[in-house]
């Protein structure tokens, strides 16, 4: 059986679930059916009206194929929704996993046809495409869109080769994705006798008693350790399919797809990265020493990392005062950030609690523009947790405002997808320090937030460099699980510092990061949006009232700006090196104070 507190609500009161219904009413509805056969026929006509002729349409004519081709994405979108959620609501459900599978091979099938868009789009002669976005607005407001796709041409391959890669993407990438999800979702551990999930487990990290944390650890590494081999299949297998489809685009590095997806420059990137690395022993190194000393240890071991501070009480945080504090510090901020974010509450928007098979972790699915996002969390009752909702419910406060763009320009880049999450976190945070009674309150709350940033930017930034260590390595052959595991902890002590001890098996743990599965080179994308908030913030501080509009602005734009025109309101800019290093003294700062409270 599984833990009663990690399957239920019942601890934490009433938990919410999804209602999938605005989506579809069920796996079999007749509108479900409607809109597959409308998908079907809409592809196959767009193809015919418009496969070879693209160079020949007017501005009107062009619009009109960008609208039909938005309309079809939006119908996919919802469909593919639908069948995720469901999914990820309980991954070792076959029917649900089959059901999903048999909408991705369909929408797969119906849309190759369709391959031939954006090929043909990015043959077309920049001066006649500028001719034709000068003589339609409407056909302006796509202007985004279309410099990211014409940003893949020098990538382009044959059409044929580009169908073949499309129809062939449910047996390769998503085919591993999803081997790598139900494993992951299927793993027991046992703890005390007790029978665990994944999340259950994880979960144990971050108790007061050091001995359940270290048999969480110790469980955790012994179980990873039986399926390590599996993981590094799955990693190999993705990193070797990557590096030949890189290879035949002529993409410069591994990273490259992923910067131009997420409309960033690799020296914007490099410069984040170098900043944070040169960081690590004021920010890591030095406020994990601090932690040792709060804990009386010399040493620390990794189920360390996350205890609670001896000062922090051990509570249970309920369901009801998690949606107050964060839906208090929205509207202490403005009233229209907490009235965007309601319905996630009172509409059957979320789904809380932890249940067997649901996927681990916590996300935001914006679905599409005509209907609503859904945030998916793992609520276990630790103030952490409350932190995870008011960073998800921040994605999606930006997902409904940005979706007044339409499906095509609504969809933020990565780098920028995180402002909201982290300012909403951000928010939280402040208005908690704000209510803190005593010294100690404010200490624990400190201490939470630097180790929150520490896990966002150092620990991303560190994920990162695996990534680039272990697609680099790929490149020159098959890697073995211990090849793997040796290129994990040549970034953990880097990145840590000295006052770590590695226990054996902890070389494993990053068989479970689902980010490197799923979107490789993502990470860096979550030290972007907190150094990035850490810089808003300063300026909300300066700016007052009027950086409220500004903010909201920035979120309504969703992909339709890049982030240069975006911050350029708020007087900053990522591609200055001293921006990172302004985002990163605030973290600093923290220390300071938390290391000036020892004194």
């Amino acid at each position: 059986m599984f833990d009663a507190n990690a399957s239920s609500g019942d601890a934490f009161g009433d938990l919410p679930e999804w209602n999938l219904t605005d989506l579809y009413p069920s796996p079999n509805a007749k509108e479900l059916l409607s809109d597959l056969d409308w998908l079907e026929t809409a592809c196959s006509s767009f193809a015919e009206d418009y496969e070879g002729k693209l160079s020949a349409l007017d501005a009107a004519g062009l619009l009109e194929a960008v609208k039909r081709y938005e309309q079809i994405d939006i119908t996919a979108g919802r469909i593919m929704s639908y069948a995720g959620l469901r999914y990820y609501q309980h991954t070792t459900d076959p029917k649900r996993a089959q059901f999903m599978s048999d909408m991705q091979d369909k929408i797969t099938t119906f849309t190759t046809p369709l391959v031939f868009y954006g090929l043909e789009f990015n043959r077309l002669e920049d001066t006649h495409v500028d001719g034709l976005l000068s003589a339609n607005a409407d056909l302006a407001r796509y202007k985004p869109i279309m410099d990211r796709m014409r940003a893949m041409r020098p990538y382009q391959l044959s059409d044929e080769l580009e169908k073949f890669l499309h129809d062939q993407s449910v047996v390769g990438t998503s085919a591993w994705n999803k081997l790598f999800d139900e494993t992951i979702a299927g793993l027991k551990f046992t703890v005390d006798g007790e029978e665990l999930n994944i999340e259950g487990t994880l979960n144990l990290l971050s108790e007061q008693d050091r001995s359940k944390r270290e048999a969480g650890a110790r469980e955790l590494a012994r179980v990873f350790g039986e399926q390590v081999g599996l993981f590094a299949r799955v990693h190999n297998t993705l990193a070797k399919e990557k590096e030949i489809e890189d290879r035949w685009r002529g993409m410069p590095s591994p990273q490259a797809g992923r910067h131009l997806s997420n409309h960033v420059e690799p020296e914007v990137v490099e410069a984040l990265r170098n900043a944070v690395v040169d960081a690590y022993p004021r920010l890591s190194h030095r406020y994990y020493a601090l932690k040792a000393k709060w804990m009386g240890l010399e040493t620390m071991e990794v189920w360390d990392r996350n205890a609670p501070l001896p000062m922090e009480a051990d509570r249970t945080v309920s369901w009801d005062e998690a949606e107050t504090t964060v839906m208090d510090a929205y509207a202490a901020f403005d009233p229209r950030m907490a009235e965007i974010a309601k319905p996630f509450f009172t509409d059957g928007w979320i789904d809380a609690g932890v249940k067997e098979g649901k996927a681990p972790g916590a996300f935001a699915h914006p679905t599409v523009t005509t209907v609503h996002p859904y945030v998916m969390l793992n609520y276990l009752g630790k103030p952490r947790d409350v932190m995870t909702l008011a960073h998800e419910l921040g994605h999606g406060v930006h997902q409904v405002l940005a979706a007044e763009q339409g499906e095509l320009l609504s969809s933020t880049p990565l780098t920028l997808a995180e402002t909201a999450s982290v300012f909403g976190e951000m928010l939280t945070f402040r208005k908690l320090l704000d209510q803190a009674e005593t010294q100690e309150e404010r200490k624990v709350l400190l201490a939470g937030k630097v180790e929150d940033m520490i896990n966002t930017v150092v620990r991303q930034i560190a994920f990162y460099d695996f990534e680039c260590k272990l697609h680099d390595a790929r490149g020159n052959g098959e890697l073995t699980p211990d090849d793997i595991n040796e290129l994990w902890m040549s970034v953990q002590g880097e990145s840590l510092g000295p006052v770590f001890n590695f226990m054996d098996g902890y070389e494993t743990f990053w068989a479970y990061i689902p980010h490197f599965v799923h979107s490789p080179f993502y990470v860096y994308a979550y030290a972007f949006g907190d150094g990035l908030v850490n810089a808003l913030y300063a300026v909300y501080e300066d700016m007052g009232e009027e950086f409220k509009d500004k903010y909201f602005d920035m979120l309504k734009a969703g992909g339709s700006k890049h982030h240069k025109e975006l911050l350029e309101p708020f007087g900053l800019d990522a591609s200055d090196p001293k921006f990172w290093a302004k985002g990163l003294g605030m973290i600093e700062s923290m220390i300071d104070e938390l290391e000036a409270m020892e004194g």
